[in-house]
């Protein structure tokens, strides 16, 4: 049982920080014994990475939704365009799923 720091994002999720000290049951210098808890909790502004890059792939979403309604009220010229944002915003709706999953499944782990 060796402590370490715990970041804490704003977004709830948390990572690892750095080794603190060692426990009574780990002799070996620099080894840990693998069990680890807490020795602080230090709490970052930021959201984590994940959230980033789903935040970041929902804007595009957004973007790609606002250029259909766009080019819909210029008129049924841009098909071919359209059709191409449908399958980006497919695509980008398969990565979001499968960005939340990662981060659901990494809040599960605990």
């Amino acid at each position: 049982m060796c402590f370490f720091d715990q970041h804490r994002f704003a977004c709830g999720d948390w990572k690892w920080g750095h080794f603190r000290q060692h426990c009574n049951r780990e002799y070996r210098t620099g080894e840990t014994c693998g069990m680890k808890l807490i020795m602080q909790t230090v709490p970052v502004s930021q959201k984590c990475k994940l959230c980033d890059k789903i935040d970041t792939k929902q804007r595009r979403r957004s973007a790609e939704e606002d250029r259909i309604a766009r080019w819909r009220r210029e008129g049924g010229k841009f098909r071919a365009s359209i059709d191409r944002s449908y399958d980006m915003i497919k695509s980008l709706d398969r990565e979001i799923y499968d960005l939340r999953n990662e981060r659901t499944k990494k809040r599960l782990v605990v």
